[in-house]
């Protein structure tokens, strides 16, 4: 099912945008620049950060200064940091992008205790979503979370405890980014749902397989996966299509809680549309993190 091609203007609305110095991020933030938003990006260095700031400046010179905040996502003490932050400088957030997305070439433990793709790719936006919820909320009806899943997610699986997904005999770096996309989905099928009298939607996409700098820690196989596939990959600015689609919207009641993939809906694996598992994952993340209760 493709959306009506009729566009929620964004002249003026404040959109905050994860992972917004790089790759698929930063070329939403030129579109969404275009359009006309107020954008707020995140990341975690202050020189690429003042350097897409100053693209974005030349890419759409009549939009709103875009403003910068620095964030390690994979510190989820940063991450409660930087929603108070957020909450303090804006009264309201029209949409929320969480875009930003680890792939490491090792199983890797935070100095949380957490799995680093788990922490990055799925609890960092678990906790800035419920950070800004009233944010979205004053924003009013239209108000949307956005979040980047991928494919990948069909080999995902959900663990219960953070020793099992830093246990080595059971997961691999890769592993680990699968789950943590298969997350991505079921954390916006439970949001969406408890946020269904609100006006707020959340939507969830994947962006293709994509020259970005996501690949150049990844695993050796992953890697090499990727030279082959080079040829075949969608640009960052082709990439970035879904989510600007999502972003601009009118019909973004029938895209609530749903997967996208060019454009469109798709199908997402048994496990995404588990209401089940929707739930637990809930659980999980709120225990993990102190927040979403």
């Amino acid at each position: 099912m493709k959306l009506a091609s009729a566009s929620w203007s964004l002249q003026g609305r404040t959109v905050v945008l994860t992972g917004a110095t790089a790759g698929i991020g930063l070329a939403a933030a030129r579109q969404l620049a275009q359009l006309g938003a107020r954008l707020v990006l995140i990341g975690r260095d202050r020189m690429r950060g003042e350097q897409a700031r100053a693209a974005l400046r030349l890419a759409a010179p009549a939009a709103p200064e875009a403003d910068l905040h620095l964030c390690d996502l994979a510190n989820l003490a940063d991450v409660h940091r930087l929603g108070a932050e957020l909450g303090q400088h804006y009264p309201r957030v029209d949409v929320l992008i969480n875009n930003a997305g680890v792939l490491p070439n090792r199983l890797t433990t935070t100095p949380e205790g957490h799995e680093l793709c788990w922490a990055t790719n799925h609890l960092a936006p678990f906790i800035l979503t419920n950070h800004l919820l009233p944010q979205l909320e004053a924003a009013g009806p239209g108000a949307r979370v956005i979040t980047v899943a991928s494919d990948a997610h069909w080999l995902g699986e959900i663990e219960s405890t953070a020793a099992a997904r830093i246990d080595s005999n059971r997961s691999s770096a890769l592993t680990a980014y699968c789950d943590s996309k298969l997350a991505n989905i079921l954390f916006t099928k439970a949001l969406s749902e408890r946020l269904e009298l609100t006006g707020i939607t959340a939507h969830c996409l994947h962006p293709g397989v994509v020259s970005s700098n996501l690949w150049s820690h990844s695993p050796l196989l992953v890697r090499a996966l990727m030279r082959l596939a080079a040829p075949f990959a969608k640009l960052p600015e082709q990439a970035a299509a879904t989510i600007v689609h999502l972003a601009t919207t009118t019909d973004a009641a029938a895209a609530d809680g749903h997967y996208f993939k060019n454009c469109r809906r798709a199908r997402t694996s048994g496990r995404a549309d588990n209401r089940a598992e929707m739930h637990r994952l809930w659980r999980i993340s709120a225990e993990e993190t102190g927040i979403g209760q």
